[in-house]
């Protein structure tokens, strides 16, 4: 049970790292105006990744938690 939820914390992680780099990209400045910035993948997908990656973090310590104190 153990090696099941330090795989669900990589999972977590990585999920976090891939949505942070998702988000991540040229910006606007005052000289230029780049659209990319307002695309679906930066404002839809990118935080429901982290999100995602979040909420599997907190599943892993709420569940090694519960295996702890039950074995």
């Amino acid at each position: 049970m153990k090696r099941i939820n330090y795989i669900v914390l990589i999972i977590g992680i990585a999920s976090i790292l891939l949505g942070f780099f998702l988000m991540s990209g040229e910006g606007t400045t005052e000289e230029t105006y780049c659209p990319e910035i307002f695309s679906d993948i930066r404002i839809k997908v990118a935080p429901l990744v982290c999100l995602l990656g979040y909420l599997l973090c907190g599943m892993w310590i709420i569940c090694s938690d519960f295996t702890a104190s039950h074995s």
